[in-house]
């Protein structure tokens, strides 16, 4: 593929990678396409510590040759125990590097020792998500994937989200069921319940939003090229707290765009995540 200039989806990618900086050894849970992509960006370039699995019980790690890759997803799971790198294929030149089984998992879960980024259906300004129903839950309009681990995901560790399609229906005043614990609803854990609580980014198809806002309210971080403040907070259904200047998003290097391309995914999923958007 030519160089030429990033695409979106790679801009996306890079953002999704940055969520991850400065987190060390600890277990990277991706869920999509983007962002383990991301999450396996950042481990060749800036968080080398860090741990991904094939989503069943192998600990992987890049290939010396250069041939690894990140396997195609199905729809991303929710649960506490999936993994992140999607499910393994054979002879996608990921080496297995270890052992982590599901039990390890829960155990790394429950010390705040994992990260990961997961979807939402509905997510509010205080960071509740919602992948559970729309509509009133006793007698939805659409029935979801259910809360899943997404109590204990938001509880434990840091959570960030990958959000395809920024729009009014995903950004909302207020979700219709919390899956996925927010900043309002984590102010009232008692003593030790909610230490591991954080709420890391939002990256989406317009923007890098994250919890700096008044009283821990998203707030856009920076604007992706090409998308003004203004198209996010029309895209945005609640009142999007802001710096009086709002930066751009980083742009890939050279250097993690031949890594994108070449290396991790020359089939150009990446572009099929955001198709349609």
């Amino acid at each position: 593929m030519s160089r030429g200039e990033p695409t979106m989806a790679e801009i996306c990618v890079v953002a999704c990678a940055e969520a991850w900086r400065g987190d060390g050894a600890i277990l990277a849970s991706p869920m999509g396409v983007i962002p383990a992509l991301g999450a396996r960006l950042a481990q060749l370039t800036f968080e080398p510590e860090l741990l991904l699995t094939d989503g069943e019980a192998t600990l992987l790690a890049p290939a010396a040759d250069g041939r690894d890759g990140v396997p195609d997803h199905g729809a991303p799971d929710h649960g506490a125990s999936d993994g992140s790198a999607g499910d393994r294929e054979a002879g996608d030149g990921l080496v297995t590097e270890g052992w982590l089984p599901f039990r390890q998992v829960f155990t790394l879960l429950a010390a705040g020792k994992r990260h990961v980024m997961m979807g939402a259906s509905q997510l509010d300004r205080f960071g509740n998500q919602n992948i559970s129903c729309i509509g009133d839950w006793a007698r939805p309009k659409a029935q979801l994937l259910g809360a899943r681990g997404a109590p204990g995901n938001t509880v434990n560790h840091p959570v960030s989200y990958w959000v395809p399609k920024h729009s009014r229906r995903v950004l909302v005043d207020r979700v219709d069921m919390v899956s996925g614990v927010g900043y309002d609803r984590a102010a009232g854990l008692t003593g030790r319940s909610g230490r591991f609580h954080e709420l890391r980014r939002v990256v989406t198809n317009l923007a890098v939003l994250d919890f700096g806002g008044p009283d821990r309210s998203m707030r856009l971080r920076s604007c992706h090229p090409g998308v003004s403040v203004s198209d996010v907070a029309d895209a945005t259904g609640f009142l999007l707290a802001a710096p009086y200047q709002v930066p751009q998003t980083r742009l890939p290097t050279e250097a993690e765009l031949a890594l994108i391309r070449n290396r991790l995914d020359p089939q150009a999923r990446r572009d099929r995540e955001l198709a349609g958007r």
